[in-house]
């Protein structure tokens, strides 16, 4: 079938500048995927801080179009901001939500499970609401598909799908060209080395860099400027209240089904994952010894004896963190973990957040790991985010529902 003759002619159409975004073979295979995504290595520090990048932003009055430059692609123009949108994972879907444009995200990696999680956070902001269910999982999207969906920009990382060893130059270059550009970034999660055909072109930005771009994109840059706003302030408070390095507590997060196999996250390693936890400078109890992301068992847990255990996934509706609980205090070896005896197991939702979630997942952990200063984080087996007092909330539900509606 010819999909080129199949599309119609009201196509949004874009400039491409710069050089040519593929170049060379492309890997073969991809490194590995984890609870969240994929995975790897990493490297660098990505701050913690909300300022404002450097935008490279062009218009022209004549026709309007404007240019937004981010690695691997380098400068992308659009002739307009685009209205449907290809994501594949959930950082760059929830940039679109937290823009206002959630509806118009059209795949993603996972598509139920992340509808699921991400509704247990829409219920506290007033007026605002997602539905992501049913739509195409795009982990490894098929080019056919890609036609099919005909959408304005691609909010993925060419190197990241270049890595999967399916898609081979000409299969990116025949979408960019033919559909509608690439548009994101992917190996800043961790940090992490691109595919070595895309090395001398990579570039690692922190959540809300990206974000900052990815407004610029959908022209939505005045949302971006009140929703960092909004983050730096929370920050700001944070860092005035948090104690001296030495009162701080050991902390690990685990990811796990059934507590047979057991794969550990350090919260201080850079890139975007740790994007809610390296700004409150908790202790990782794992140190140098364990990878970020390696499996471990009981007997190296009760080693480490964190402070604190925090559950990845714990908040999405079919986890039970009643019955995680339990087994935990149940194991012979586990139960003398100083997280569990203390009871100070906590429930995390995800580590390729958004922007939206990146805010919840701050104040949250905050309270996690510091009640006394931040206020307790209360107990919690299932149901949407908690219900916070006013005095205790780290940031401003209405003002973000506001920005988001706009």
């Amino acid at each position: 079938m010819d999909f080129e003759e199949q599309r119609p002619s009201t196509r949004r159409t874009y400039l491409k500048s710069g050089a040519a975004l593929v170049t060379g073979g492309l890997l073969a295979g991809c490194t590995g995927q984890d609870t969240d995504g994929e995975t790897a290595s990493s490297s660098t520090t990505e701050s913690s801080s909300s300022s404002t990048p450097e935008q490279t932003t062009e218009s022209t009055p004549a026709d309007e179009s404007y240019t937004v430059s981010m690695a691997p692609m380098g400068a992308v123009s659009f002739d307009s901001a685009p209205e449907t949108i290809f994501t594949r994972l959930t950082h760059h879907a929830g940039m679109a939500f937290a823009l206002g444009h959630g509806d118009a995200v059209n795949s993603m990696h996972a598509p139920d499970y992340y509808d699921a999680l991400w509704n247990q956070f829409t219920p506290r902001l007033d007026g605002v609401s997602l539905d992501w269910s049913g739509l195409y999982s795009s982990w490894e999207p098929s080019k056919e598909r890609l036609y099919e969906l005909d959408s304005d920009v691609h909010l993925a990382d060419p190197a990241s799908v270049a890595a999967l060893g399916s898609w081979d130059e000409s299969d990116l270059e025949e979408i960019e060209e033919n559909v509608s550009p690439w548009f994101g970034n992917t190996f800043s999660d961790r940090n992490r080395s691109p595919p070595t055909e895309w090395a001398d072109r990579y570039e690692h930005y922190g959540l809300w860099e990206i974000f900052a771009k990815v407004a610029t994109v959908l022209q939505e840059e005045a949302k971006y400027e009140s929703l960092a706003s909004v983050r730096e302030e929370m920050l700001q408070t944070i860092s005035s209240k948090l104690p001296p390095a030495d009162e701080r507590p050991t902390v690990v997060m685990l990811a796990s089904r059934d507590y047979e196999n057991i794969y550990a996250y350090n919260l201080n390693t850079p890139g975007f994952l740790t994007a809610h936890t390296r700004p409150l400078g908790a202790q990782g109890a794992l140190g140098d010894d364990v990878e970020s992301g390696a499996t471990i068992d009981f007997e190296t847990l009760l080693e480490a004896d964190p402070d604190v255990i925090l559950s990845l996934g714990g908040m999405h509706p079919t986890t039970d963190m009643g019955k995680i609980r339990q087994t935990l205090t149940d194991h012979p070896v586990a139960s003398e973990v100083s997280a569990v005896k203390n009871g100070r197991i906590y429930a995390q939702a995800a580590r390729y957040q958004g922007p939206i979630l990146n805010l919840f997942q701050t104040e949250m952990t905050a309270k996690q790991l510091y009640p006394d200063i931040f206020g307790s984080w209360p107990t919690y087996e299932s149901g949407p985010y908690p219900e916070i007092p006013a005095e205790e909330q780290l940031f401003d539900r209405q003002r973000v529902a506001d920005i988001i509606n706009g």
